[in-house]
């Protein structure tokens, strides 16, 4: 009887999974209450890459612009354009880390942590991102003057996403 009962919840399982597949799901979580003291608990996900895969696809992008062979003259001024239509692949762009809700100060009323034209030192706190109710200091990558601040305090970000720029 165990053995039938082993196979009805392999059998469940592949369900669950191609329930997940078909229907474009990440995560599926079922409990199978048997008896008292007799239940399934069952977690069904896969990991999911697309950030990863979009940042990689936009790298090489950034990269071949330089290579294409314009004039030496023409070269900074595409190259300026493009930082501009894309603050993210900056040199001194600080990007999000995560997925949540950035703060430029400790709490309302405060000074910012870093506003445009501060000099800020490696590791000192640029921002907060507030995710799932954790507070993540977000230090500057390098020691620098702060350029250009492109969040407002309070807004949601996502990851990937330019903060600031630090030359």
């Amino acid at each position: 009887m165990a053995k039938n009962s082993h196979d009805g919840d392999v059998a469940f399982v592949k369900a669950l999974a191609e329930v997940l597949k078909s229907n474009d799901l990440t995560e599926l979580e079922v409990k199978r209450e048997y008896g008292e003291d007799d239940s399934l608990n069952v977690r069904v996900s896969k990991q999911v890459n697309v950030v990863q895969q979009t940042v990689a696809a936009a790298a090489p992008v950034a990269a071949a612009a330089p290579a294409a062979g314009a004039p030496a003259a023409a070269a900074p001024t595409a190259a300026a354009a493009s930082l501009d239509d894309d603050p993210s692949q900056h040199p001194g762009a600080v990007t999000s880390p995560m997925v949540g809700t950035c703060y430029l100060q400790a709490e309302p009323g405060t000074p910012a942590f870093a506003a445009v034209g501060d000099k800020v030192t490696e590791g000192q706190t640029l921002l907060i991102i507030e995710a799932m109710k954790t507070m993540n200091h977000i230090p500057a990558p390098k020691s620098g003057t702060v350029k250009r601040v492109m969040v407002e305090d309070g807004t949601p970000v996502e990851f990937g996403a330019p903060l600031m720029i630090v030359e």
